[in-house]
């Protein structure tokens, strides 16, 4: 008749925990990935680097109004997908950072859009502002 040991089926490729391991698994691949942000200004318009796909794996952002500021996250944090903070710097006389919250990382992952506001911080030049940031 039949075997009366127990049968171990391979996972339901639509089981919530196989797709939590799907998901996992594709942000460990691109836990390398980096965002850059460029320069500040007055006016709205991004400037090099753009968004897009860095040569590292990683993501970079478009800095909107900028002078010197570079905003990437690279693959492994794509990966990790937690919340992270950005030191957008650049070659910029002063400081900018981007708080991303682990969703926002997963989101850019993902290639999906994400838009976020800079710290608002006071530059030589510049005076005291602020930059959007967008990935993707």
């Amino acid at each position: 008749m039949g075997d009366d040991r127990t049968r171990h089926d391979a996972p339901d490729p639509e089981s919530p925990e196989r797709r939590a391991f799907t998901v996992q698994s594709i942000l460990a691949l691109l836990s390398g990935v980096t965002i850059t942000v460029a320069a500040c200004g007055d006016d709205d318009s991004p400037t090099a680097p753009g968004p897009g796909p860095t040569p590292s794996g990683g993501v970079s952002g478009s800095v909107s109004a900028n002078h010197g500021h570079s905003a990437v996250i690279d693959s492994a944090r794509l990966t990790a997908g937690n919340a992270v903070v950005l030191d957008i710097r650049g070659s910029a006389t002063h400081p900018h950072t981007v708080e991303l919250s682990s969703q926002e990382v997963s989101q850019i992952a993902a290639r999906q859009r994400v838009s976020k506001l800079s710290s608002n911080d006071d530059s030589p030049d510049a005076g005291r502002h602020n930059h959007m940031v967008t990935f993707n």
